[in-house]
């Protein structure tokens, strides 16, 4: 195994991050930067389809393959880091690809759904999804390997670290939706700067290698040269592959379905064959939890497709006198996180403390809710002009905090479960089964969103005229659609809050320390306080 907490390293002391190690410093920056390089192009890439490539209504469906994929290839990198290259060459190694694939983005060929600049775009996008397979569900391992498990700072840490995510998004969304939706400047400056944020990242975590102390190394015995090689060319033809898949959305729903229902078969087979009952109890309680987390991702999802032509089209974007690009909005979830995650800490730390916080399943129905309610909300909006009228902006905000809230209820707190409860010879395949999730909610989301456009409309995104039919149409149609998902998404949060009390009970978190997961030689279970627990055992998720 190559899992740092495989083998005993020295405890780190150092705090002076606010509290925390210096690493946890690198591993901020480094995803922020990656994050700024991935939602700054993903806010340009549904108009870029649209309007460069001229790909009408498959926009939506190349959209969802590209984000679905973006979650499958955690399991590989996952998997490549787990048993061979640790977490840090392989976090490396996805930062070379995205580098690369956010370069060959900035080439925009002369547009249309034809001829070979075409399948250049196809290219870079293979080398972002694979690149983001080795870096994303790895580097949120590291986060963990800082702390021991019973560490009060480790929630406070992904709490932290998800708001370098968020920070990362917003300045993308902003820079680069920006400079490729200007006229003045266009799309390559918007890719382009995509690309140097990526270089940024990957420079940020090079540098940074000392200040992590061992994490994230391999420990593999037969790590030789030549295999490691071999196993970056399996990268390369990651890529390829991926280059085909992109273009064909149908065969990507089917890889999602057969894969998925055998990642799920080998994680419930390990965990009654191989674990003991409490950590196979612990596997099935993070089983709940990501199978309730596809259908939030589906719907939350329509923030880069549908919900963004919407706000193209059909919302009145003038903010004090300036005219504001669509793909700038897209800013909006991750400044509300930066500004709401302290506070969720705060309040999950206060009712912690008072033996009131809801449980991590609690919590998943919440998100789930206020997702549903923003939904409902914007629908509101809608009906609220003349048909085909433009919607006031206020709803657009609205629309994003809803889904903010819900998101800070339900993604943190999936992370740190993940990393919490699965064993240390899981970690990996774990986290990329929750991203893998994200993976069939994105691909889903692709489906929405189609439904969510008239004939044509996207093809003619620019020339829809507010109050015609085409308008009209094309409003009642997305109130259809988000009145349903809205609806089924509250229902679906109830339904999560009733059973949360049993996913707690499987969670065991009265007897989590330590022992179960961490490093060897640490054998005492940690008691409930020291591992941030209120009386009762629940973790407190921040």
């Amino acid at each position: 195994m190559s899992d740092a907490n495989s083998i005993e390293l020295p405890e780190i002391t150092d705090k002076r991050f606010f509290g925390h190690p210096m690493g946890l410093a690198v591993l901020f920056f480094a995803e922020m930067w990656e994050r700024f390089s991935y939602y700054g192009m993903r806010a340009l890439l549904i108009f870029y389809l649209t309007e460069h490539w001229l790909l009408g209504e498959n926009s939506n469906l190349v959209y969802g393959a590209y984000t679905s994929l973006v979650y499958i290839t955690p399991v590989l990198g996952g998997y490549l880091a787990d048993k061979f290259l640790g977490q840090r060459k392989a976090v490396t190694y996805g930062a070379l690809l995205l580098t690369l694939g956010h370069g060959l983005m900035a080439f925009e060929g002369d547009g249309g759904s034809s001829g070979y600049s075409i399948q250049i775009f196809y290219l870079a996008l293979a080398f972002i999804i694979v690149g983001s397979g080795f870096l994303k569900a790895n580097i949120s391992v590291i986060v963990g390997q800082l702390y021991p498990k019973a560490d009060f700072r480790r929630d406070g840490a992904y709490t932290i670290f998800y708001m370098g995510i968020n920070l990362g998004a917003a300045l993308g969304a902003i820079v680069c939706g920006y400079l490729g939706q200007s006229d003045d400047w266009g799309w390559k400056y918007g890719f382009g700067a995509a690309g140097v944020g990526m270089l940024l990242g990957l420079v940020v975590f090079v540098l940074g290698k000392p200040l992590l102390h061992g994490r994230g190394e391999s420990t593999h015995q037969k790590l030789t040269f030549p295999l490691e090689m071999l196993l970056y060319v399996v990268g390369i033809a990651a890529v390829i592959v991926c280059w085909l898949l992109v273009q064909n959305q149908a065969v990507v729903g089917w890889l999602l379905g057969i894969l998925g229902l055998l990642l799920v078969l080998y994680v419930i087979f390990t965990a009654v064959v191989k674990l003991t009952p409490v950590e196979r109890d612990r596997i099935f309680a993070c089983m709940f939890l990501i199978f309730g987390s596809i259908l939030f991702w589906a719907l939350f999802e329509q923030a880069g497709s549908s919900l963004n032509l919407l706000t193209d089209k059909m919302v009145d974007k003038n903010i004090f006198g300036f005219d504001v690009a669509a793909s700038m909005f897209q800013s909006i979830n991750a400044i509300y996180i930066v500004l709401l995650a302290p506070v969720f800490a705060f309040i999950w730390i206060f009712l912690g403390a008072r033996g009131l916080e809801p449980s991590a399943g609690a919590k998943f129905g919440l998100g789930m809710i206020q997702l549903g309610a923003g939904f409902l909300i914007l629908v509101v909006g809608a009906n609220s002009v003349e048909p085909g009228a433009l919607i006031p902006v206020l709803f657009i905000f609205l629309i994003y905090l809803l889904h903010t809230t819900g998101e800070l209820c339900l993604s943190p707190v999936g992370l740190s479960a993940m990393n919490r409860l699965a064993p240390a010879n899981l970690a990996s395949i774990i986290m990329g089964t929750w991203f893998f999730a994200a993976a069939s909610g994105n691909f889903a989301a692709g489906l929405i969103a189609k439904a969510t456009g008239g004939e044509g409309s996207l093809e003619a995104s620019k020339e829809i005229v507010a109050g015609s039919p085409e308008a009209i149409a094309y409003i009642e149609n997305v109130n259809s659609v988000y009145t349903t998902i809205g609806w089924v998404a509250v229902a679906v949060g109830v339904v999560l809050i009733l059973l949360s009390p049993l996913i707690k009970k499987l969670m065991h978190l009265d007897t989590l320390g330590d022992a179960d997961h961490s490093l060897a030689g640490q054998s005492e279970l940690a008691e409930p306080q020291a591992a941030g627990m209120d009386t009762s055992g629940e973790s407190i998720d921040i």
